[in-house]
């Protein structure tokens, strides 16, 4: 099949490398702007704008038989456009919601999907009251756009509430979520083909560093059956609601056991790259089969999986040549925090997983170095 793929990054990437395997061609769409350095010979690049949209940017794209996206940032109208002309997977209107913090949390409520208290503001008066509302510490986002850190702001007393409120003049609407006492991080990675089966892979536990994910483990340990319920649940009401097609990514904080939902990716994500070498299909590859009218391919790996992201480093190459480590290399050039690439680790045992990822990361991220 020919597949158009909005957006150019290393997901993009990933996708029509896992996608030439099976046999598939690829297109990319391209915001004005965009740099196209990790999809250079994996198809062609059509560059958006405005007034190019249904079927003259069909054509443009080589009339594809579907369309998806690697990012949730991309243009709605666009998709809707094309959505006359092929299958759009996933949504458009999925895309929407998901591409704004403040309409996410909306819908996850009216599911009855557990989150954060939160509070959806656009002026300084209703930052103030909500931020009060909801009490100190109070964390701030962008409802748009914001990823990996940025666009966010910690709020631990009326001094930073009121620096905040004078620049509200200047920022898109935010989102202001109340404190949750959270042990850690999880996230789910679920996949509804066109025929509507659904499969999950195991829960993930995540470590960040300065915003951004750092570390995944799979299967996230100490996982009891009723939270590991709770997780499925969750994934089968959002998919089922939006009759869903493709990869939806799910990160969740857990409170001993019971889950609430961070946010939502439409799109395969960071925290399940760990496939792509753990004897399973792997996220990219069951997207595609999803989108493009296969049944789900195996999700759970026979052993113990982990990813480590290369943020603004290239791994030395003594690291390289351990058995149980595969390289991911994005293409890109090379800048603080910047996500470079990642390593992909498996083991026999989860006390050797944890042991590796942890001399990993200290040879690569030394103690008290900054991203």
């Amino acid at each position: 099949m020919r597949i158009a793929i909005a957006g150019c990054g290393q997901l993009a990437r990933m996708l029509a490398l896992a996608g030439w395997e099976m046999g598939h061609q690829f297109v990319f769409i391209a915001d004005p702007d965009e740099n196209t350095d990790c999809i250079n010979g994996l198809g062609e690049v059509v560059h958006r704008d405005d007034a190019l949209l249904g079927e003259d940017l069909y054509s443009a794209l080589g009339r594809p038989d579907v369309v998806t996206v690697e990012k949730e940032h991309v243009s709605v109208p666009m998709l809707e456009s094309l959505s006359g002309h092929c299958l759009v997977a996933p949504s458009p209107e999925a895309i929407r919601i998901c591409q704004h913090r403040g309409r996410e949390k909306t819908l996850l409520q009216s599911l009855g999907i557990k989150t954060a208290p939160f509070r959806v503001v656009d002026s300084s008066d209703s930052l103030i009251d909500a931020v009060e509302s909801l009490g100190y510490p109070a964390f701030v986002k962008s409802c748009e756009q914001g990823y990996d850190g940025q666009n966010q702001w910690l709020i631990q007393d009326s001094k930073a509430l009121e620096a905040l409120a004078g620049r509200m003049n200047e920022l898109p609407d935010l989102v202001v979520e109340g404190r949750v006492d959270f042990d850690r991080e999880l996230s789910l990675i679920a996949v509804r083909s066109i025929g509507g089966e659904i499969a999950t892979y195991p829960l993930s536990e995540n470590r960040h560093r300065e915003g951004i994910l750092l570390t995944s483990e799979v299967p996230a340990p100490h996982v009891s059956d009723a939270t590991a319920a709770q997780a499925e649940a969750i994934a089968h009401s959002l998919l089922t609601h939006w009759g869903y097609v493709g990869v939806l990514s799910i990160e969740l904080f857990d409170e001993d056991g019971v889950l609430r939902v961070n946010e939502l990716a439409p799109r395969v994500h960071n925290s399940g790259h760990w496939s792509q070498d753990a004897g399973v299909t792997s996220q990219f590859a069951n997207h595609l089969r999803a989108i493009t009218g296969v049944a789900p391919g195996a999700t759970h790996p026979a052993h113990y999986a982990g990813m480590l992201n290369l943020l603004g480093r290239c791994p030395a190459p003594h690291l390289l040549q351990a058995e149980d480590v595969s390289l991911h290399w994005y293409t890109k050039s090379i800048r603080q925090r910047r996500k470079v690439g990642h390593l992909n680790l498996q083991a026999a045992d989860r006390t050797t997983l944890q042991k590796r990822l942890s001399e990993l990361e200290a040879e690569l991220y030394p103690e008290g170095e900054a991203l």
